[in-house]
């Protein structure tokens, strides 16, 4: 196996040991990228030099017998909502081209201290607005799977450099499904912790009371590997959740299920759905039933109106996040006789169709003489969303559902059909709404291209995810696919 397609756990015992170098991790990562970048578009940034210079400090410590970081010498791709100092920022804007971040996120900041390498800025759908990337300003990212197809999205960026061996993990946000989704399409491992699990500080906001960071790996195992990293308490994010316990990969392994309660909600099998897509997840839950698994049929009612409840929740957030963007303090500024006119102009230049869409939609939703009749009834509806969990949680442990309707479609299908590209998220948003965790987990292939299902779990229990996802995965070996092995 090529090292850049090296698990994050893999890696880090030769690491140790001794085996390679922190240097070769990042040669291997960075001769990828030279020979696939061009096509995929993964990153719209790669720090070369930083890079290389950090692997063979890193090297010398562990030489020198130093104490190093939990992630000394692993590159990841970071999406670029996340703040770098020092480094540009844009999330896939052109309002924000130039836009240097002038302090670290606490995301990036934990990575730094536990010695990840962060080789880029990886591509996202602009403001993190869109399930394809094909709406970044930068222009859009493939599907290493197949270079005319969308990755997904919003995360599309780091998703693709960890699917196509560009980075051996990555984090993305995930508002609505941005981050599993596109695991999904790509055929790797993505989570979105429970809300408030890991500190938003430093992350380009979109939608503040659904924005989470979420980690991206080869593996459950390195995906959980990830999240202990970043995830417990943040003086600087008033809304971070302090952790009795962290993630610790290795006590997460469980050498059968049986017995455990795996919901399937009768909701998330619907009309429309490609059927290979639906064949592959009900494969996974029978081969889950085979081991032991008690698999039990439960309905989450408001299912049909999440997607709706969502698209007025999300863009009311979304226009209030972006009012700051008007060209005064930082960002792309028009010239303009007056104020007024350089703020229209400024935000009708800088900003894309999607964000302009959801920014009217949301404050539109929130006007006088309407925000009674759809934000406010939509904040009721959420409850019963949660509500619903709440119930079905009474009498399962986990609840598998598909993340996708669809495997990844041809790039510019879905691109000028706003109601299309909503759907997309058809399976990934209740957990957004309800704040709950999520993980997407490869389980097999439909017209050639990655598919995977989705499990979600009680607020915090980000454990059983990991302990179910990794089971499966020591039963099969989708996730051990490459892309370029086709």
């Amino acid at each position: 196996m090529n090292l850049n397609e090296l698990t994050i756990t893999e890696a880090k015992k030769k690491l140790a040991d001794k085996e390679i170098s922190a240097v070769d991790l990042v040669g291997a990562c960075i001769a990828s990228i030279d020979k696939h970048d061009a096509d995929v578009h993964a990153f719209l940034e790669v720090f070369n030099d930083e890079a290389f210079a950090q692997a063979r400090v890193i090297d010398k410590q562990r030489t020198a017998g130093e104490e190093l970081g939990d992630l000394a010498g692993i590159p990841l791709a970071l999406k670029d909502n996340i703040l770098m100092r020092g480094k540009k920022a844009t999330a896939g804007s052109q309002i924000l081209e130039q836009h240097i971040a002038a302090y670290d996120s606490t995301v990036a900041a934990r990575l730094k201290n536990a010695g990840a390498i962060l080789l880029g800025r990886a591509n996202c759908d602009e403001f993190a607005m869109g399930s394809s990337t094909e709406g970044s300003h930068f222009g859009p990212t493939a599907n290493p799977w197949d270079l005319s197809r969308v990755p997904g999205g919003s995360s599309g960026g780091p998703v693709a450099a960890v699917a196509g061996g560009m980075a051996l993990g990555g984090f993305g946000t995930d508002t609505g499904g941005s981050v599993r989704q596109p695991a999904a399409l790509c055929g790797v491992v993505g989570m979105k912790p429970t809300y408030s699990r890991v500190s938003r500080y430093g992350i380009i906001a979109l939608s503040s009371s659904f924005d989470q960071v979420g980690p991206i790996g080869r593996s459950v195992d390195d995906v959980a590997t990830l999240l202990r990293i970043v995830e417990g308490k943040d003086s600087l994010d008033a809304t971070s959740t302090h952790l009795d316990e962290t993630t610790i990969a290795e006590l997460l392994h469980l050498e059968e299920i049986k017995g455990l309660r795996v919901g399937i909600p009768k909701e998330y099998f619907i009309d429309g759905m490609d059927p290979e897509v639906e064949a592959r997840v009900r494969e996974a839950i029978k081969l889950l039933s085979t081991h032991g698994a008690e698999i039990i049929e439960v309905s989450l009612p408001h299912t049909n109106v999440a997607l709706e409840t969502y698209y007025v929740i999300q863009p009311a957030e979304a226009a209030a996040n972006l009012e700051r963007y008007d060209g005064m303090r930082y960002g792309l500024r028009a010239t303009a006789p007056t104020l007024e006119q350089s703020y229209r102009m400024t935000r009708g230049e800088g900003f894309g169709a999607e964000v302009k869409r959801r920014v009217m939609l949301g404050t539109f939703v929130l006007s006088a003489g309407y925000v009674d009749a759809y934000y406010k009834k939509a904040q009721a509806v959420r409850t019963l969303i949660r509500r619903d969990f709440d119930e079905v949680f009474k009498d399962v442990d986990v609840i598998l559902t598909p993340t996708s309707p669809t495997a990844a479609w041809p790039l510019g299908e879905k691109f000028d059909d706003p109601i299309a590209m909503y759907l997309a998220d058809i399976f990934t948003v209740s957990a957004n709404l309800a704040g709950l965790p999520g993980i997407s987990v490869p389980c097999g292939f439909a017209h050639g291209l990655p598919v995977g299902f989705q499990l979600i779990g009680k607020a915090f229990d980000e454990a059983t995810l990991f302990k179910v996802g990794h089971f499966y995965q020591s039963i099969t070996e989708w996730h051990k696919k490459s892309p370029w092995d086709v």
